[in-house]
């Protein structure tokens, strides 16, 4: 009987033989070991210590790590891993690779029955965030107030493991610059736990400080919807920059208008940081009715245009223009000794617009009109950067550019969007295991992929590394993973093991870049 209109019929294979459709998958396992991940989990995480029966903390959380990375986006997702005869092999034979014997046997007496899975089932996974959570946090809360329940010491430790992922690439790439993103993204939620985001719907708004250079996200904040973005943004730089392993000898900032606070400039502007000394910054400056003003002040010929450099390095006119602002607001005072900051505002010209009637004298917060009539969108840039205003432009909005795209890899292309609980401490996990992911997949780019994958996303990077069709058979104690002759990622994938296992072989170690 037809199952369809074209001439194919889908059957059941009760011999499935080892097959596997993820067959670029253990690729990230390499990694993961060569960057001592398993070793970092097991030493900073004790949920499941070793007395504990059942799945250890490595396992859960490479589970879903692994999860993120082939797609999934919900605890359910992993019975798509376990489904996979061909993985679930290399999970076995993997996990426990480079343990001592006693160590493997202890590993071996967790179980009291015969072990059937290779990937953690939902409900030990949903056990296991729970002991991320502390209700009594949630008692703390005051209405119409926001607040961030401290996190408990696993939340700590998910902290710590990706300090010491970040050092790994540190130590293998090291970089001398660190220019920290700082940027809040919403995370859209049905939960009735969830508060109201200043969007108007229910969400959470995680804080996230991105490494430019490194391509890391060093320190990311779960909090609720109904926080500010700017709210204690001077503590997450702070802890930020102890975060930062060692080889960083400058620090540069950027950050939108929630970042415009006096305390965060000041500690900037002021040298101080210990470790750092005065940090760079550009921070997107409100437009508030006496900037307004002093931009209204600025003489026509004083407004340059913003330039722009295309892929074969010719400069063109974006249509937008900069100026020197004379600005000095109320809290900045006029001590000659007190930092000097420096204002940059740009403009871009409005179409013509009717206007309604009643309004033509209404002006929005980032509007002027000069005396011509013509009207301008404004925004400001306060820096304490000595460089050309046009320079500084581009600078600041590289921020735009390259964190705004990895919060969408966050919530669109790993398990960001979808979080799993209405209890806080289970999704700030869920976050916090995801970012483990996400950095992972972004040491990869940056160690060990070919400069030409460097700017995929990571949904490019499934359909031509990970999700292959493969076979794993077992040969004189060794498994093999069977790819096509045509599948033109195995040159690849050689590629990429000989590169993981330079990786592996070069020192220092990641204890100690991490400091131990």
């Amino acid at each position: 009987m037809a199952q369809g209109v074209l001439p194919f019929q889908y059957q059941v294979q009760n011999r499935v033989a080892g097959m596997t459709a993820l067959a670029g998958l253990p690729a990230y396992l390499d990694l993961a070991q060569a960057a001592g991940l398993r070793d970092s989990i097991c030493r900073h995480l004790k949920i499941r210590d070793e007395s504990t029966q059942g799945w250890s903390d490595h396992q859960i959380v490479m589970s879903l790590i692994l999860l993120n990375l082939a797609g999934g986006d919900c605890v359910a997702d992993l019975e798509k891993l376990e489904a996979d005869e061909g993985l679930c092999q290399i999970m076995r034979k993997v996990e426990h690779y480079g343990l001592p014997r006693r160590q493997r046997r202890t590993f071996e007496r967790r179980w009291r029955k015969e072990r059937r899975r290779s990937f953690v089932s939902a409900s030990p996974v949903f056990r296991y965030l729970a002991a991320f959570h502390d209700p009594g946090q949630e008692e703390k809360r005051q209405t119409h107030r926001a607040f961030i329940p401290k996190a408990n010491e696993n939340l700590n430790a998910l902290g710590k493991v990706n300090r010491d992922l970040v050092a790994f690439v540190q130590s293998r790439s090291p970089q001398s610059q660190a220019t920290l993103d700082m940027d809040a993204t919403l995370v859209g939620s049905e939960k009735d736990q969830a508060f109201w985001c200043y969007q108007l719907y229910k969400a959470y708004q995680p804080f996230n400080v991105y490494w430019f250079e490194q391509d890391q996200i060093v320190l990311s904040e779960f909090r609720d919807g109904n926080v500010p973005a700017g709210y204690q943004q001077l503590r997450l730089l702070q802890e930020s920059l102890e975060q930062l392993p060692e080889g960083v000898e400058k620090v540069y900032v950027r950050s939108d208008t929630a970042g415009y606070q006096q305390d965060l400039l000041r500690y900037c502007a002021e040298g101080t940081n210990e470790r750092f000394g005065i940090i760079e910054f550009a921070i997107g400056a409100n437009v508030t009715a006496s900037f307004r003003q002093a931009v209204r002040e600025v003489a026509e010929d004083q407004w340059s245009p913003v330039l722009r450099t295309d892929s074969e390095g010719r400069q063109y006119d974006t249509g937008q223009q900069w100026a020197e602002v004379c600005y000095v607001p109320n809290w900045m005072g006029s001590s000659k000794k007190g930092p000097s900051y420096r204002y940059v505002a740009t403009r871009k010209p409005l179409q013509d617009q009717l206007e309604l009637p009643g309004c033509e004298t209404a002006e929005e917060s980032d509007q002027i009109q000069d005396d011509s009539g013509k009207r301008y969108k404004v925004r400001g840039i306060v820096t304490n950067r000595d460089v050309d205003g046009n320079e500084l432009v581009r600078w600041y909005r590289e921020r735009c550019g390259k964190s705004e795209e990895v919060h969408a890899v966050m919530k669109d292309d790993l398990a960001g969007g979808k979080l799993p609980s209405g209890d806080f401490g289970e999704n700030a996990a869920w976050w916090g295991i995801m970012i483990l992911a996400l950095n992972l997949n972004a040491a990869m780019k940056q160690l060990v992929l070919p400069q030409s994958w460097r700017r995929k996303r990571l949904k490019a990077i499934r359909f031509g590394l990970i999700n292959l069709a493969g076979q794993v058979r077992e040969r004189s104690r060794q498994l093999q993973i069977l790819i096509s002759p045509k599948q033109p990622a195995y040159a690849l994938l050689l590629q990429i093991r000989e590169r993981i296992l330079q990786l592996a072989r070069e020192r220092p170690s990641v204890a100690e870049m991490a400091g131990g």
